[in-house]
């Protein structure tokens, strides 16, 4: 018998291992940020792409916010092109952060740039199932 799972077939291992391989150049995850966050010079910067209403919030602890509409080559050349960018917007309902993506692409940062898998939503929902690994790097709420 034939279920969902199975009515498309699985890839060849040798496929599933060049996806997915593929995959991991272009995507991290929130645990990898947040115990890269841990050293004392992290190699990447974490981009919270919302608008700065939602920045001011709450949002990943040294993150700055670069809306991705204002990612434009001018606002962006104070980056060398060896820069990682590590980018999250609000969550899965959200496309901000692909469009980050698209914008820091075309502005030939490609190859140096990590689509942050799990957006803010999915940080938060980890935050608050793991609030003594997350608390020392989500700011949950940010008041002037």
């Amino acid at each position: 018998m034939t279920t969902h799972v199975t009515e498309t077939p699985a890839a060849a291992s040798d496929v599933a291992l060049c996806h997915f391989e593929d995959m991991l150049a272009f995507e991290t995850d929130c645990w990898d940020v947040h115990e890269s966050l841990k050293s004392a010079e992290p190699d990447f910067i974490v981009v919270d792409v919302r608008g700065p209403a939602s920045f001011a919030k709450g949002h990943v602890r040294g993150a700055i916010n670069i809306p991705h509409r204002e990612i434009t080559a001018q606002r962006m050349a104070e980056y060398s092109k060896g820069e990682v960018f590590a980018v999250y917007c609000a969550g899965p309902h959200c496309n901000g952060a692909n469009r980050a993506a698209v914008r820091l692409a075309r502005l030939g940062l490609a190859p140096d740039l990590v689509f942050f898998l799990g957006d803010n939503v999915y940080w938060r929902g980890s935050a608050d199932l793991y609030k003594s690994r997350f608390d020392d790097v989500y700011e949950p709420l940010i008041r002037e």
